[in-house]
This record gives structure tokens, sequence and C-alpha cells, in this order.
């Protein structure tokens, strides 16, 4: 018997940018792209966030898929029309050691499979300078999608990442950088009628891309960031998943996590099942798919007729919820991740992903008490993860006393 001191380990914390798009209004920031970031390390500090994950896009202007047509409409908090160079490093770090918030990863969710080649050419090129700048900006990885070529089966867009993905990885891999794929499966991405539009949406699939990515020396630079949201979206639970990684040895593939919730409406389901709304839902009109970005966006009615985002911590205590996976239960997540995962959690970034639609209010005196409060209920029920599992697996392991109870058991609610 030995005596282990009680010595918890937190996550560390950090928010995606693109829960306040336009902090700083569009007339100001296009003339002066860092001024978004100067103005949003200092939001973050004041809302109680030490790092932030710097949310990258296209620009209004360039991109190909119209507001209206998105659920969450994405972030070009880090303006890359030009190339991010030494220069506008330099003045980025500066703001960062003047806020004292730190930067965790950059975040660029596009479909990296597109079935144009020109506009995937284009995405890809713009991907390139997404990892120039993460180089500059001192941090080592990059959070994104795979993505799917809609006019492919699943298995050819196996192949299609092993042709055009590996490519991308091996740029990764120069410069030091690891690629994590948050797993939302994307289901209005496109008006056909195809629910899984981001291969890489469920540790099957991970596992398959992940052995593409070892036949090219790419291995390590392929690893996903969790998102518990889409879990529930699918019928899941966490522990389950991250034991079924745990079984079949890829524990280690998860490397971050979005804290983003969903809840189930068990109206919904009852409707139309986990497959969402199938007809009537308005992208389509008179046999053809609307060209109207605000019909387009009625493809996601596949995903909302059935859930709602949560911000963690907006969503009730519900235990039964958590049992049929309706929705996210938030200690049990944190502890499973550190019981069944190959992670430090010292080393760990938790990114707060604020995507709530009542909640989303892009007004910065309103939204920064709703932001203040999910992240101090992110880091509570992180340090209390942290203190049970080094209670129960550190200390009391060591001295042969027995955990009590039974907890929730994986593949089984």
């Amino acid at each position: 018997m030995t005596i282990r001191d009680f010595a918890p380990r937190p996550m560390k914390l950090s928010v995606l940018t693109a829960a306040l798009q336009e902090l700083t209004p569009r007339e100001r920031r296009d003339a002066d792209p860092d001024l978004a970031i100067e103005e949003w390390l200092d939001f973050a500090r004041d809302v109680g966030a030490p790092n932030v994950q710097l949310s990258a896009a296209l620009h209004p202007t360039l991109s190909d898929v119209p507001a209206a047509a998105m659920l969450d409409p994405v972030a070009n908090t880090l303006d890359l029309r030009s190339p991010f160079d030494a220069r506008r490093a330099s003045r980025v770090l500066s703001a960062m050691r003047a806020s004292g918030v730190g930067l965790s990863d950059l975040g660029y969710f596009d479909n990296m499979l597109a079935d144009d080649a020109a506009a995937r050419r284009f995405k890809h090129e713009f991907m390139l300078r997404v990892f120039d700048a993460a180089v500059l900006l001192g941090t080592n990885a990059v959070c994104g999608f795979v993505g799917r070529n809609f006019t492919l089966q699943m298995d050819e867009n196996l192949v299609m990442f092993e042709q055009v993905f590996i490519p991308l990885l091996k740029e990764a891999k120069a410069r030091g950088l690891t690629y994590r794929v948050e797993q939302c499966p994307m289901p209005g991405w496109t008006s056909l009628d195809h629910w899984h539009n981001n291969l890489a949406y469920a540790p099957g699939p991970w596992i398959a891309l992940h052995r593409i990515c070892e036949r090219h020396g790419v291995g390590d630079q392929f690893r996903i960031h969790y998102d518990p949201s889409h879990a529930i979206l699918m019928g899941q639970d966490t522990r389950s998943l991250f034991q079924y990684l745990k079984d079949e040895g890829y524990g280690f593939l998860i490397g971050g996590f979005h804290v983003k919730g969903q809840v189930i409406d068990s109206r919904g389901v009852s409707a139309w099942g986990y497959g969402g709304q199938t007809m009537g839902r308005g992208d389509w009109v008179g046999g053809h798919r609307s060209t109207k970005p605000e019909d387009a966006g009625n493809a996601w009615k596949k995903q909302t007729v059935l859930a709602e985002h949560e911000l963690p911590g907006t969503a009730r205590h519900d235990p039964l919820a958590y049992l049929q996976n309706r929705s996210v239960d938030w200690l049990d997540h944190q502890l499973a991740a550190r019981e069944l995962l190959s992670i430090d959690p010292a080393n760990t970034y938790l990114v707060v992903e604020h995507e709530y639609p009542p909640a989303r209010v892009q007004d910065k005196s309103r939204l920064a008490p709703i932001l203040k409060g999910s992240l101090a209920f992110v880091k509570a029920i992180d340090e209390a993860a942290a203190a049970m599992f080094a209670l129960q697996h550190e200390v009391l392991a060591a001295q042969d006393i027995p955990v009590q109870g039974v907890g929730r058991e994986a593949y089984r609610s």
C-alpha cells in the first residue's frame, strides 16, 4: 500500500470566437482585419475565458454558402483574405500578452471534399493559410471538418479522402501541426436526402480514416475534436463511445473537446425519428432544389425538428434525459474522458462552442453574462470531475480502498 497525494488535474478552458460573430462591426474590421482579434481577446478576458479558439472562415464576400443557408453561421475573426504574416502575428501575440488570454487552436469548418474541383482547391488553399497562421501564432492544432462529396457514396468518399485529404495532412505534418476533426454529421449541409455529410462522424469512420492516414505516414496528424452534442444527435452517449474507442485500441484519437450540448425533442423524434424531417421542409420547390439561401436553410430541419443545441449550463439538470441519451451528462462526460481516453487532462482544451439559438444574441452587453455563466459552469463541472477522478482512481486506489456504487455503465442506459 502507498499513500498518494490528492492532486486533481483540471483541463484548460477556451471559447470559440464564433460565439459573437460581429463583435467588431464589419465596417471597422474589414479595413483593419486584426482589430477583430484584439477586441475578441479583451472580450474573452472580461467573460472569464483564459483562452480562445480563433475562428477562421471565408470572408462573406468569398463564401460559397450564404449565411441564410447555415444553421450556425461561421465567423472570420481571423481574416485571411490576405496571408497572415510575421507582422500581423506580432501584433496578435502582443494583444494576447496584454489581455492575458491565450490560444487553444484555430478553427476553420468547411467541406474539404467538395465535389466542385475549383471550390475544393480554393478551400484547401485557404486551409493552408490557416495552417501557416497557426504556426506563426504558436499553436500546434487546427480544428475543422473532413466533409463529403455529396455526389459520391461513402465508400467512394473514402477513396477521395485518400486522394485529396491526405495531401492536406502532409502539409500539416510539414508544419508540425495536428488536424482535429469535429464529428458533426452535418445533416442539413445539402438539400439532398443524405444525413451523414461529414465523413468523420463516429468512431467507426474515425478508425477507417486513421488507418488510411497511417498508410501514408500521417496518422499522428489526424485526431478528433470531440463534441458530445453530435453524439446525442445520433443517439450515442459519451461513456459508451469512449469505451468503444478504448476497446478497439483507439483511445488516443481524441485530442480536444468542443463543449456543446444537445437537447432532444422527444415529440420531434416521435414524429420523424432520428433521421429528421424528410419531406415538406421547404428547401425543394416545384421538384427542384430552391436557389434561395433562406429556402436552402430549411434542409437543417433534418436536425432541428428533433434537437436543439445547448450552451453548457443552459439546459435543466435532467437525470432521466442523461440515461436516455437525450441530453449531455456533463459530469459523466468529463469523468469518462479521464477514465477511458489516453489524454493528459492538464494539457487538454475544453472549447465552449455557443450555438444555443435563443441565446445567440449578437449584442456584446447581452451575451457577456450568458457566456460568463456558461464558462463558469464548464470550469466547475470539470473541476468536480477532476476531483472525483483523483480521489477515486489515485488516492483511494493507492490505498486499496474500493470505490462505492456502480456508476453509469457503457452500452447500457
